[in-house]
């Protein structure tokens, strides 16, 4: 029988995922909430667990860099791969409201809003010219804490958590654009996944749109009829642009097509499945029944994309231990992505 994996051999494989292994929590999350929004439910709960799960094992990996290895911590901190963290937590927590577990969902809104300061900052320290796709994680894990308030608000008929959650949500638009500035438009042909990732974060914010107009359509007053019909128009100007940007990226994926497994692959997934929510939400929300089939069709792209990852992750992850096996000597060589 063959040997079982030594457990330093596992420490030095785990040891080398980078912060931007989150993505596999956000896209995994997501499709939870797209099958649920097409009454999927057995599917939905079998990607939250496995979304739960991994969320576990990477905040366990993020403790233990924060107590036993600070300098570490603060170096991956700095990444724009760490606001996947955030962006995580509040998918999960997204969809834990949707199921009615409005307390696990509080309290995850608010470990994701004492994060989502300290994460950006350092992240946006770093920020540079010619960046690749992650550069864009600062709309999405802003955009995130907004999608979570605004579905809590309106279960929970609290106005004020609404109200708030306008502030990230035009947040995040200033910080897409500014991010957009600063993305290297070569990733479009280049790119290993995360250049995505322009696409997703408009996706996230009209997602958030659409949240927010959901609230309101639970017969609290949030606000007033002027304010409500710049809401709808924006957050239908951002599902168009999320649309647009999702014809580009996929025309360049078959014009340069780029196979091989990379972990920033579920950066892609994650883009795939917020289209697939946001256009579904904006068309129950604004009554628009003909966005629904499309809808649908791209939630089962998004499955489609999310099984060929994840097979490609576990191929890699059984290649990885086998080799850690093989030579378990210092635990981080590299912190490169896999």
């Amino acid at each position: 029988m063959p040997s079982a994996t030594h457990p330093s051999a596992l420490r030095t494989w785990w040891a080398q995922r980078p912060p931007a292994a989150g993505a596999a929590v956000m896209a995994t999350g997501i499709v939870s909430v797209a099958l649920h929004l097409t009454g999927r439910e057995v599917l939905s709960r079998i990607t939250l667990a496995l979304a739960c799960a991994a969320w576990l094992i990477l905040a366990a990996n993020f403790v233990y860099l924060l107590l036993a290895d600070h300098a570490q911590w603060v170096k991956r901190a700095g990444t724009p791969g760490a606001l996947t963290a955030v962006a995580a937590t509040t998918v999960l927590g997204t969809r834990f409201s949707l199921l009615g577990w409005t307390l696990l969902a509080a309290v995850l809104l608010a470990l994701a809003s004492l994060l989502w300061p300290w994460l950006l900052f350092l992240v946006v320290q770093h920020w540079g010219r010619r960046m690749p796709g992650a550069v864009f994680l600062g709309c999405v894990a802003t955009e995130g804490l907004t999608v979570l308030a605004a579905t809590l608000a309106a279960a929970t008929s609290t106005p004020w958590l609404a109200h708030v959650a306008l502030v990230p949500f035009w947040l995040g638009i200033v910080l897409y654009l500014i991010a957009l500035f600063r993305f290297d438009l070569r990733q479009v042909a280049r790119g290993s996944g995360d250049h995505w990732v322009a696409g997703g974060a408009l996706a996230i914010s009209a997602l958030a749109g659409a949240k927010l107009l959901a609230a309101a359509g639970t017969g609290m007053y949030l606000w007033n009829a002027d304010d409500q019909a710049v809401l709808h128009d924006v957050t239908v100007l951002l599902l168009t642009l999320d649309l647009a940007w999702y014809a580009v990226l996929l025309a360049a994926e078959i014009a340069w097509p780029r196979l091989r497994y990379d972990v920033r692959r579920w950066s892609t997934v994650f883009p795939l499945g917020m289209t697939a929510a946001a256009t579904l939400s904006v068309a129950a929300v604004l009554d628009v029944p003909w966005l629904d089939a499309p809808g649908r069709a791209l939630l089962w792209i998004a499955v489609a994309g999310w099984l060929a990852v994840a097979t490609g992750a576990v191929l890699r992850a059984r290649s990885g231990l086998r080799s850690a096996d093989a030579d378990p000597g210092p635990a981080v060589r590299s912190t490169a992505p896999r």
